[in-house]
């Protein structure tokens, strides 16, 4: 697995950067882009929950 790490242009609400940032903190990862990639990762390590993640809908901010 590479470590190679790029930048992206990402959209996201400020409700989610909140999270992003509170979860952050709260378990003293080092910034927001760390806790998104554990989230990232945890999907990809989850094959057989992949429909649940990607194809419910949930709009937290409609």
């Amino acid at each position: 697995m590479s470590q190679d790490k790029q930048h992206i242009d990402l959209e996201i609400k400020s409700d989610q950067v909140e999270y992003l940032q509170a979860m952050a903190t709260k378990y003293a990862l080092p910034d927001t882009g760390k806790a998104l990639r554990c989230l990232i990762d945890h999907a990809r390590s989850e094959p057989d929950q992949e429909r649940k993640i990607f194809e419910v809908v949930r709009c937290l901010g409609c």
